[in-house]
Parts: structure tokens; C-alpha cells; sequence
């Protein structure tokens, strides 16, 4: 029971930047390069690619070659529905 309280606040952890929550938010419409989601965000190519990192390394995001580039998607579409509530729920204290 521990373990999953332990993986379940790494994966928080790894949510918790404001730009981390965008990314999620934006790969759950679908994969995309660090250049789509530079132009999305309107974030500084090294910061997104910073963030992307984290996120890889926590396992929300997973990495594919698309020639050149690499697309990355989300590793499991629970992820992307605990961003859109959390989101959703801090809209609505306001």
C-alpha cells in the first residue's frame, strides 16, 4: 500500500510546474514535437526540452523518432485526465 502512495507522489511531483501541466495538457490532444509544443506554449525551446526531461524521466512522457525529431506522447491517458481535473478544480475555486 505504501508503494503506490510513493508512486502515486512521484508522479505529482513530476506535475508539479505550471509549464510540466501545460505540456500534459497539450500532449493529450495528441503527439508532438518540442517545436509544436514551443510554438503551443510560447516557452523557450531549452525550458520545454528541460521539462520534457522531467517528465520523461518520471514516466508520464515517452519519446519516438519522427525522422529527425523525436514526437512524444503521453504514456498513459490517466495522466491526462488527472491534469484536466486538477485543472478544472483549481478553475473553479476562483
Amino acid at each position: 500500500m505504501t508503494e503506490g502512495y510513493a508512486a502515486a507522489g512521484e508522479l505529482l511531483r513530476a506535475l508539479s510546474a505550471p509549464l510540466r501541466i501545460a505540456i500534459v495538457t497539450e500532449l493529450a490532444g495528441g503527439a508532438r514535437c518540442v517545436h509544436e509544443l514551443v510554438a503551443a506554449l510560447g516557452s523557450p525551446q531549452p525550458l520545454v526540452s528541460q521539462h520534457l526531461r522531467v517528465l520523461r524521466s518520471a514516466g508520464v512522457v515517452q519519446g519516438a523518432r519522427r525522422g529527425r525529431e523525436i514526437e512524444y506522447s503521453l504514456t498513459d491517458e490517466h495522466i491526462a485526465h488527472i491534469v484536466a481535473d486538477a485543472v478544472s478544480h483549481a478553475q473553479e475555486r476562483r
